[in-house]
């Protein structure tokens, strides 16, 4: 009878500690929801913060134009800046990025997108020049993109300058280029080493990019042997 009965208390007081890991697992529960809770405000908050402090964190182009120009000049950083003038683009702060064509993000025309700038103002762009003093010596600077056929997934923008090179051989060479990191990001099959005549029927018959082009600026060096720059540049707009 006594072991009964202490077999009877040591298996309450086991439920009762059952009951007792129960309520603290279902509170310790509760527990993390609240901090992860606490830690996605947190995040919002610092995401929030960095957008007001620094809006060009979060500055994501909802339009963009393409330019080129060229410019001479005794010396080669005057004839990048005339050729910047020839590109219209003279009258900003420009700052070069890395090649992603924003998802849902419209291509406007260069007189547009110029009227929606202002003077001074800090503008994004993807960029590609080249430089010569040598007399007669072509030069090329192309601009490359590729978009999918899904607006709301990225393109790419590729840039490339080269000597030597016609503007049909240099546009090309930059449309290749954009058209093949897409399909690559894609999952696209197509083979590297076939021309990029083939792969583009490739990419087309995918149904997956629905447009790639190139814009292309080609110049030969100055007779009298001047500085010759040329660009090619691809501007984002807010």
């Amino acid at each position: 009878m006594i072991a009964n009965g202490y077999k009877k208390k040591v298996q309450d007081a086991f439920g009762r500690v059952k009951d007792d890991i129960s309520i603290l697992q279902k509170e310790l529960s509760q527990t993390k929801k609240q901090l992860d809770h606490a830690n996605k405000e947190l995040e919002d908050i610092s995401k929030e913060r960095a957008r007001v402090l620094n809006p060009a964190l979060s500055f994501t182009a909802k339009k963009i134009f393409f330019t080129k120009g060229v410019g001479k000049s005794t010396k080669k950083l005057e004839s990048f800046e005339n050729a910047l003038r020839d590109a219209d683009i003279a009258e900003y702060n420009l700052v070069r990025v890395s090649s992603i064509f924003p998802p849902n993000c419209e291509i406007i025309l260069r007189n547009k997108g110029i009227k929606q700038l202002n003077h001074g103002q800090i503008v994004f762009c993807v960029m590609a020049d080249i430089s010569t003093n040598e007399p007669n010596r072509l030069i090329a600077s192309s601009i490359g993109l590729a978009r999918p056929a899904d607006k709301s997934h990225y393109g790419y923008i590729s840039e490339h300058h080269s000597y030597g090179e016609d503007e049909s051989k240099a546009g090309d060479y930059a449309e290749d280029l954009a058209a093949t990191m897409l399909a690559s990001t894609l999952g696209i099959d197509f083979d590297l080493g076939k021309a990029y005549d083939e792969r583009k029927e490739v990419y087309r018959m995918s149904g997956k990019i629905v447009e790639s082009r190139s814009t292309t600026k080609i110049a030969y060096g100055d007779k009298e042997g001047l500085w010759t720059t040329v660009l090619s540049a691809a501007v984002f707009v807010p």
